[in-house]
């Protein structure tokens, strides 16, 4: 039996308000398919995926105001302070393709970028709909993560980078998932299976809130 289309079906993400749950935030370990997972989403619901990496590239490419600040920061090898990825998400997110729904991927990071969100949607009149985590075994997470860095030649992505990598996730991540889960609004999915049926999964999560 064919999935619904998400886009197609006004009802299929209704939150408890009789509101399409379309605000959305994806989390997951490095290597547990955010990206694949929330392309396909986003396309379905017809709102923008949105992610730090692409936010950042696109204010450097740009020479914003804000891109030319962080990459002074980065040419520096310093930290890119939160002040300065918190405006770049602001700014993102008062795009006009953004307002009527968007998936965050790769932030907020921590609880200071969770307030720091918390406070750019109050501006903005709305609000987070749904976490939506992916949970993958470690040990599945760095064989999947060695493979690729195998097939694209990537000799940092050693057992042991990946692995702490891994722990600096989840030490950054758990305190984040905990407020959320207080909110009601994490959907945990396997993110083990085949990818087709983690999209299955996904859409799921979002018709059960």
């Amino acid at each position: 039996m064919t999935s619904p289309d998400l886009s197609t079906d006004p009802t299929a993400t209704q939150d408890d308000g009789g509101q399409a749950a379309r605000r959305l935030l994806i989390v997951g370990p490095p290597g547990a398919g955010k990206g694949t997972q929330a392309v396909r989403i986003a396309e379905e619901l017809s709102i923008p995926a949105i992610s730090t990496g692409d936010i950042f590239r696109a204010n450097v490419s740009q020479e914003t105001e804000l891109g030319v600040l962080a990459k002074s920061y980065m040419d520096a090898g310093e930290y890119v302070p939160d002040s300065v990825t918190n405006d770049m998400v602001r700014s993102r997110l008062a795009e006009a393709d953004a307002r009527d729904g968007f998936l965050l991927d790769g932030y907020p990071r921590t609880l200071d970028q969770v307030e720091a969100l918390d406070s750019i949607l109050t501006e903005l009149g709305t609000a987070l709909d749904l976490v939506l985590l992916l949970e993958v075994e470690t040990d599945e997470v760095v064989g999947r993560l060695l493979a690729r860095g195998a097939e694209q030649g990537r000799s940092d992505d050693t057992e042991e980078t990946i692995r702490r990598r891994l722990d600096v996730y989840a030490e950054q991540t758990a305190p984040l998932i905990d407020v959320y889960d207080s909110r009601g609004l994490v959907r945990r999915v396997d993110g083990s299976a085949p990818i087709d049926e983690v999209t299955v999964a996904l859409r799921e999560a979002l018709r059960a809130r």
